[in-house]
Formats: C-alpha cells, sequence, structure tokens
C-alpha cells in the first residue's frame, strides 16, 4: 500500500469514529433507531430495487437497443435510477407535514426541477449516440 492511501485510508477511518461517536453520543436511542432503520432502507432501495431494475432493464436493452447505444443507455440508466431515488423524498414532500409553519421547507417546484433532470440526462444520453449514428452514415457514404 501506497504511503498516500495509508494517509487517506486511516484519514477515512478517524472521520467515520468520529461522526460515529457523534451519532451515539448525541441522540437517543430512538434516534440511533431511526438511523439505522434509514441506513438499512437506503441500502435495500439501492441494492434490491434499483439494482433489479437496472438488470431487467439492461437485460431488455441488449436485446432491443443497436450496440452503439448499450453503453450510453446503462450510464443513463444508473444516472436516472440514481436520481429518481434520490428525488423521491422531494417528490412526495416527506416531513412537510411535521413543520407546517416553516414555509422554507420543501418550497420549491421539485418535480419541475426533477423533470429538467430526467430530460438533461436524456438529452446527454441519445445525442452522442444519434452524432456516431449520423457520422456512421456519412462516412459510409
Amino acid at each position: 500500500m501506497s504511503p498516500g492511501r495509508a494517509v487517506l485510508g486511516s484519514a477515512g477511518v478517524l472521520l467515520a469514529a468520529y461522526g460515529a461517536w457523534l451519532l451515539l453520543s448525541r441522540q437517543d436511542l430512538s434516534g440511533n433507531l431511526d438511523v439505522a432503520l434509514w441506513l438499512a432502507g437506503g441500502v435495500l432501495v439501492h441494492d434490491v430495487l434499483l439494482g433489479s431494475v437496472v438488470i431487467v432493464v439492461s437485460l431488455l436493452a441488449t436485446r432491443l437497443l443497436p450496440a452503439v447505444a448499450r453503453p450510453a443507455a446503462g450510464a443513463g440508466l444508473v444516472v436516472l435510477g440514481s436520481l429518481t431515488v434520490l428525488a423521491v423524498p422531494f417528490l412526495g414532500g416527506f416531513g412537510r407535514e411535521n413543520a407546517p409553519d416553516n414555509p422554507t421547507l420543501l418550497d420549491r417546484d421539485y418535480t419541475a426541477g426533477y423533470l429538467a433532470l430526467v430530460a438533461t440526462v436524456i438529452i446527454v444520453v441519445v445525442l452522442p449516440v444519434l452524432l456516431h449514428s449520423l457520422r456512421a452514415r456519412r462516412d459510409q457514404r
């Protein structure tokens, strides 16, 4: 192991230990159980739900898409899946009912922002594939 990796790894372990100490020392047992449930839920949503969807859609994409579009579609799928998982609490407005008198809590149009992100990802994924296909057709002439 290089010295740089050892230093970075040691710093990461120390920061994780400090974070765990803060978590355990500043919350009660029910707060720590909520954190544990939130962490476990994140892992389950990512590994079970998102992973399964990515595998199924990837299998379909390998049958339906041309070979040139598969890498871009896979990258776009991973980005869109992660963005969607991150956006669910904002789109659902979770937590808004806990502070109804706080006008700054979830005060934006998150649906429009999410749709703009989806459109951006789709454009970034589709545009290079189209340009590549057009260039390939032009070179064949």
